[in-house]
């Protein structure tokens, strides 16, 4: 379903609610079905992302069509975002495809080069109007250990969106990807500061794992948009051993299914995290 507004639009109108979206990965058509029959089912908008492992499993082509079709089919408010590329050859290319945001990941380079491969991907999408999307600030990913000293500093963070012309910025404040070894602890004050010193939405990556009061928490500090990945395919994965377990059945059509609900319930779950009484986001 195309949205009436655009991705940009959409997490100004988060920030102004102080409330958040939710961003999750799909990686193949089992996900991607869990995860629009949950926001269908909620009547709730959803970001769907992908990575650059993702479409190289996929094809571009074919995983943009899939989302485009997915969000049609299912009635749902949505656009499609490329997670964590690294590389201006394949920013350009979702943007051409059409991909509503993109984000470019340099935050393991220093701040000085950062801003200027930020910078060049925001000169690209403005010939879309594309969203945009970096990151200030150490959050660990797969395999890495995490380090405080990384986290986002407030005034770095202004001078980094002035610089840039960034529209969200994905900040650290002490998550990571994937799953934790022991429970992550926010540093709140430190997002609140951030959310202070700028008007960019902020982006919560390493959602999985992270407890419900925390997020709600964080989005009342001015968090906008909250990733979820490991968590979606850790689903699905449990549900497909645990069908494949118990059956001799060869028929992917039946062993599937158990673990779309799977998916689906997940990401109910973490949708509710940011509905009110009355069902709005």
């Amino acid at each position: 379903m195309t949205s009436r507004l655009t991705m940009k639009e959409k997490l100004m109108e988060a920030r102004d609610r102080k409330t958040a979206l939710l961003a999750t990965n799909f990686y193949n058509a089992e996900t991607l079905r869990g995860i629009l029959e949950a926001a269908s089912e909620l009547r709730q908008p959803i970001i769907l992302q992908l990575t650059r492992s993702s479409i190289d499993y996929l094809g571009l082509a074919l995983a943009l069509a899939m989302g485009r079709a997915a969000l049609e089919q299912y009635g749902v408010e949505g656009w499609i975002h490329l997670d964590h590329a690294s590389s201006l050859d394949l920013v350009e290319r979702c943007l051409e495809a059409g991909f509503d945001s993109v984000m470019i990941d340099a935050s393991e380079a220093d701040f000085a080069q950062n801003v200027a491969l930020t910078r060049k991907v925001v000169e690209l999408a403005r010939k879309t109007g594309a969203n945009v999307e970096a990151e200030l600030g150490f959050v660990a990913k797969l395999g890495q250990e995490e380090n405080s000293a990384g986290l986002t500093d407030p005034d770095e963070a202004a001078r980094f969106v002035r610089e840039t012309g960034v529209d969200s910025l994905a900040v650290a404040i002490g998550t990571a990807h994937g799953f934790y070894k022991s429970t992550p602890r926010l540093d709140l004050e430190r997002l609140a500061a951030i959310h202070s010193a700028t008007s960019a939405p902020l982006v919560l990556h390493g959602g999985s794992g992270v407890d419900e009061a925390a997020i709600r928490a964080a989005v009342a500090r001015g968090i906008c948009k909250v990733n979820v990945a490991t968590e979606t395919k850790d689903a699905f994965v449990r549900g497909v051993k645990r069908e494949i377990q118990a059956t001799s059945d060869i028929d992917l059509r039946n062993i599937f299914p158990p673990a779309i609900r799977d998916v689906k319930e997940l990401i109910k779950q973490k949708l509710g995290m940011f509905m009110d009484a009355s069902g709005r986001v």
